[in-house]
């Protein structure tokens, strides 16, 4: 079964009908689409921009070739049921705890949540439980939350409904599952993953486990983060039995346009099918191409690689090795003047932070074309090597900083507001969210305390030049607080 594209070769059989469209979209198959635009489209990928068609089944409502293709999937992951999300793992987050819970209800979230999650609780009108990440002082990255962080929460919030985890993080490192699901489920609570970094897990013995291998209730994947998908295409998986599975679609449903495009969905079902015939071969080609890429970098000295060993440490149960991240900080640059070096040689990379570069390999990488970028990047630490400067001194600085709930998030978001500049906000509440990305963790929530901690926070990652996302000022220069 798994080697059909159900979806796929419907949309391709419409389009070999030529049919003439007296419908939506617009363009009619590219004839009204703007030349330059088509031809770099190809007129055969623009032909395949159709609208809802009965011919094609409806995502609200699959009953022929999207229900097979998400089946498929379902079946390939070990769900009870999936369902593709055209609006990215943030829709798929939203619509997994609107699934889970129910207005009012508490969910353990780890501080170091992606900022999706803070809109899926506003959404939902959940009330957070936070947890802190550990703490890696040498990279300065937030990890995970460990099982007995997770009991400890338990044991002073008894009425918890859902654990939401994000593993693997954005460094590759996963989060104990197993251990978490079992003491979720031992509280008759939920464990949802948001797993947008790893819809390749669970395909290769040198990888860590997949969520719903771990235990998992449901599990958000960003099948274009990873695999072949097109950007804004991810599945959401949902096991039954503590989740109902109706609700979940209705939640899909409503979160979900009444136009979705089907060029993404079809790059879904086709990305599920190159997983299913040839995954653990292209995750081999993946894990190949990331041991170059370490080897190339390895040589180095000074230069810190981020390796497996960290696993069993800092609430690391895994990692995946695909995810090659160099900390720059012992030659005295930041991650984002290494970045910003590797890009005017032509090499744009996944993440920059205060102290580290990510690059993200994939089984597209490989061949003759990847040895020659590799080439390029060893010559680019070279050039820093040659330069290098006094090491940075900051190697603590970037933990993540504490947290003072004065609001609930809801009122918080309702509530009437001013704009402060942000140097004189201390004292008062947010009323909006912020966040830096990537990796997009948010440092204030509505309804928080703006202390001279979280203040201090912001200026240092605004200095390093990392984008803020979230405030209505993306300047960050004002603060929006409640009256």
């Amino acid at each position: 079964m798994q080697n059909r594209m159900p979806l796929v070769e419907a949309m391709l059989k419409y389009k070999n009908e030529k049919v003439y469209p007296f419908h939506t979209p617009g363009h009619k198959g590219g004839r009204g689409m703007e030349a330059l635009l088509k031809n770099e489209l190809g007129a055969g990928a623009v032909a395949m921009d159709v609208s809802l068609m009965s011919e094609l089944d409806d995502i609200h409502a699959p009953s022929s070739y999207i229900m097979e293709a998400q089946n498929l999937a379902a079946q390939l992951y070990g769900s009870d049921r999936c369902f593709f999300a055209v609006n990215g793992t943030t829709g798929a987050i939203h619509a997994m705890l609107m699934a889970a819970c129910k207005a009012g209800d508490k969910v353990l979230v780890p501080r170091n949540a992606h900022r999706s999650v803070a809109g899926a609780l506003l959404l939902a009108n959940l009330e957070p439980v936070f947890a802190m990440p550990e703490y890696d002082a040498v990279f300065g990255i937030n990890t995970q939350i460990t099982p007995q962080a997770v009991e400890a929460m338990f044991a002073r919030h008894a009425d918890i409904k859902a654990v939401l985890v994000t593993s693997p993080n954005y460094y590759g490192q996963a989060a104990d599952l197993k251990a978490i699901a079992g003491i979720a489920h031992a509280h008759n609570a939920a464990l949802l993953v948001d797993e947008a970094h790893g819809p390749h897990l669970g395909f290769s013995s040198k990888l860590p486990p997949s969520a719903l291998q771990c235990g998992a209730d449901a599990c958000a994947q960003s099948t274009h983060k990873i695999l072949g998908a097109m950007t804004q295409c991810s599945l959401l998986h949902v096991k039954g039995g503590r989740i109902n599975l109706t609700r979940a679609a209705e939640a899909v449903s409503l979160l979900t346009t009444t136009s979705p495009n089907y060029l993404l969905m079809a790059s879904i079902d086709a990305a599920r099918y190159t997983l299913a015939v040839q995954g653990e071969k292209l995750i081999e080609r993946a894990l190949t191409a990331a041991e170059k890429l370490r080897k190339c970098l390895s040589k180095f000295a000074g230069l810190k690689l981020l390796e497996a060993e960290c696993t069993g440490k800092n609430g690391i149960a895994g990692f995946d090795c695909t995810k090659v991240t160099v900390n720059t900080a012992a030659w005295g640059y930041s991650g984002t003047e290494a970045g910003d070096a590797l890009r005017k040689a032509g090499i744009a990379v996944e993440l920059t932070d205060a102290q580290s570069v990510l690059f993200l390999v994939t089984f597209a990488d490989g061949g003759a074309e990847y040895d020659a970028v590799l080439e390029k990047i060893s010559s680019v630490f070279a050039d820093l090597e040659q330069h290098k400067r006094a090491p940075l001194k900051e190697q603590n600085c970037w933990k993540l900083p504490e947290f003072v709930t004065a609001v609930p998030l809801r009122s918080a978001f309702d509530a009437e507001t001013e704009s402060l500049p942000l140097k004189k906000a201390e004292g008062r509440i947010c009323a909006e969210q912020v966040s830096f990305y990537p990796p997009g963790i948010p440092v204030l929530w509505p309804g928080e305390l703006v202390t001279a901690e979280v203040i201090d926070y912001c200026l240092r990652m605004k200095k390093l030049g990392l984008p803020v996302s979230g405030p209505a000022d993306y300047t960050l220069t004002e603060l929006r607080v409640i009256k």
